[in-house]
């Protein structure tokens, strides 16, 4: 193996290191969709660019799964990495490739298969249909791009090399881009053009990726004797790639399902939340890469039998984001009037005054969501993955049930409650599957 900083050294140093290019692709990824709606918007009229923001919320679902898939393998990576076992390494490079292949092609039928029954019952405007009916067919049956981008940037995240995962998706943003303007405004390819910009920037990104393995870490990349049936193997990487794909699934549907609260409060609600979300976005940005970062280093570290330092690594990554929870907590408090009216570019108080007492209210609970994702950090790079999964449907559950049963009494800060009231329960079930994995883990 090339490098293994992560096994020795300064643990907030690495942390820190780790994190930083993850939280800068962390807020460059939620630019990525906004740039198709932009230019789409810009040259195609309204009803395109409505398309564009239908067609994200059906494509982010399937994009979570297949990146939750390779999160979840990409523990296997950084574990056989921190073992010096180039060799399952190698295994297991070979078959998260046949094995996603085969995942993401039918995961592409079904879902063209079932993308015209879905918009009817999603209740798509018919001005809007044709639009959508467009991009999604290029998006979805171009989803074994997403997967191997996806793939290869987590493989490098897992041998630590998170400075290259950034930029080739920089080189995926820019090249998105700039294929958009000339699709879209140079020939007129209309909203397909945009489809087809992100299918080829993504493609183009995971050739870059994967050729930068090539070079830097030969040893690491699969020959053919390494595609060989391993039974074993295959069970270990489903376990760890489903499980981690139902995770961030589950989230994304319990984002939905809230929205579906909200949207009972009309459309100034709508509008409010809207703005609230973006402004979490960045908050979230923060916590899921420190995260990030813990499972890298303690993936290796367990991978390498380092008990002490994966504790360690748990330890130091905590007080990390205890502090920058408890930092942008009061950020977000006392800033929350300013950021609302920037984000809607309104001082209408019934837009407004919504979404200020929603960010007051869940920046009194953010600390719990940098906890849990600490967390969360630690399991999965122990592979316990199945903890985080239970976790968030549990919290997805409660934050449901608690924001329909509220918003009527309480408006908008129902869903902060409601959200709040999730995160109590996680960082409590966290704590005592911590203590009950040291109670089973004590070094004899």
């Amino acid at each position: 193996m090339k490098q293994q900083t992560l096994l020795k050294g300064n643990i907030k140093k690495e942390l820190i290191l780790l994190a930083l290019p993850l939280l800068a692709g962390n807020i460059l990824q939620q630019f990525y969709n906004t740039i198709d709606a932009l230019i789409v918007g810009r040259y195609l009229g309204v009803s395109a660019f409505a398309a564009i923001g239908l067609s994200g919320t059906i494509m982010n679902l399937f994009i979570f799964v297949l990146n939750g898939f390779c999160v979840g393998i990409s523990m296997l990576f950084a574990q056989f990495y921190g073992m010096h076992n180039e060799k399952n390494f190698r295994q297991e490079f070979a078959l998260s490739l046949w094995a996603g292949l085969f995942i993401t092609t039918i995961l592409s039928i079904l879902s063209l298969l079932f993308l015209k029954p879905l918009l009817h019952l999603m209740q798509t405007p018919d001005n809007v249909f044709p639009y959508v009916i467009s991009y999604l067919t290029i998006i979805l049956g171009g989803l074994f791009a997403t997967y191997f981008y996806n793939l290869f940037s987590n493989v490098l995240r897992s041998v630590g090399d998170t400075n290259a995962s950034l930029l080739f998706l920089f080189v995926s943003i820019l090249l998105n881009t700039i294929l958009d303007i000339l699709f879209i405004a140079v020939l007129h390819m209309g909203i397909s053009g945009g489809a087809c910009a992100t299918v080829i920037a993504q493609l183009f990104s995971a050739c870059c990726c994967y050729l930068y393995l090539r070079k830097r870490y030969p040893g690491l990349i699969c020959k053919k004797e390494d595609f060989a049936f391993r039974k074993t193997l295959l069970i270990q990487t489903l376990s760890y790639g489903i499980v981690s794909a139902l995770h961030q699934s589950s989230l994304y549907i319990g984002k939905l399902l809230v929205q579906g609260a909200v949207n009972t409060l009309g459309t100034s609600a709508i509008a409010s939340y809207t703005a609230t979300m973006r402004i979490e976005g960045i908050v979230n940005a923060f916590s899921d890469s420190g995260s990030q970062s813990m499972s890298i280093l303690i993936a290796q570290n367990h991978g390498a039998g380092n008990r002490k330092r994966v504790i360690e690594g748990f330890h130091h990554g905590l007080l990390l984001l205890i502090i920058l929870g408890i930092l942008l907590s009061a950020i977000m408090f006392l800033t929350s009037p300013i950021c609302m009216m920037f984000l809607i570019g309104s001082k209408v108080k019934l837009i407004v005054a919504p979404g200020i007492s929603y960010l007051k209210v869940i920046s009194i609970f953010y600390l719990l969501c940098y906890i849990g994702n600490a967390f969360v950090g630690f399991f999965r790079g122990v592979g316990k993955v199945n903890i985080p999964f239970i976790a968030t449907t549990v919290h997805i559950t409660l934050r449901v049930i608690l924001s329909y049963l509220l918003v009527d009494r309480l408006g908008l800060p129902a869903v902060a409650f409601a959200t709040g009231i999730g995160w109590i329960c996680v960082v409590i079930f966290h704590s005592f599957s911590y203590f009950r994995y040291q109670k089973h883990n004590k070094p004899h």
